[in-house]
């Protein structure tokens, strides 16, 4: 078994949880902030959850976190729908500061799921104008 570079994030145990909220303020819930909604740039993946899309959402919301990551992105939210207006949705948007967010895939409208190369292409063209996508930028013979 190897051993994992970088920094480790040791989980302490329930017991040392309950001995150091009672004197530290940095681990009393009721001081936390939650996260501002839509931090910008980010992104919202809306998916049918009757369709069992859930694996396909959170693959792509990794492949665009490994691409873009913080501060070029800053939040990505996976949004499970269950309704009949909301059966075979899988929409993802982009959230920009300033403007209302904007629709990059509609698996309806395009007639299929988000091939990842023109997904990223799409998104990068709006956060991040020029930069180089290694091999997804690569043109298909």
């Amino acid at each position: 078994m190897t051993e994992s570079v970088g920094v480790s994030c040791p989980l302490p145990s329930e017991q040392d949880n309950v001995e150091q909220a009672k004197g530290n303020p940095a681990l009393d819930s009721s001081t936390f902030i939650p996260p501002v909604p839509l931090a910008s740039p980010s992104i919202i993946i809306e998916f049918c959850d009757r369709c069992r899309w859930l694996h396909r959402a959170t693959w792509v919301s990794t492949e665009l976190f490994l691409t873009f990551p913080p501060p070029a992105l800053k939040a990505i939210s996976i949004i499970p729908l269950n309704s009949e207006e909301t059966g075979g949705r899988f929409r993802v948007w982009l959230n920009l500061e300033g403007s209302p967010p904007q629709l990059m895939w509609d698996r309806k409208i395009e007639g299929g799921f988000p091939e990842l190369k023109g997904l990223k292409q799409r998104i990068r063209d709006h956060v991040q104008p020029g930069k180089s996508l290694g091999h997804s930028d690569k043109k298909s013979e």
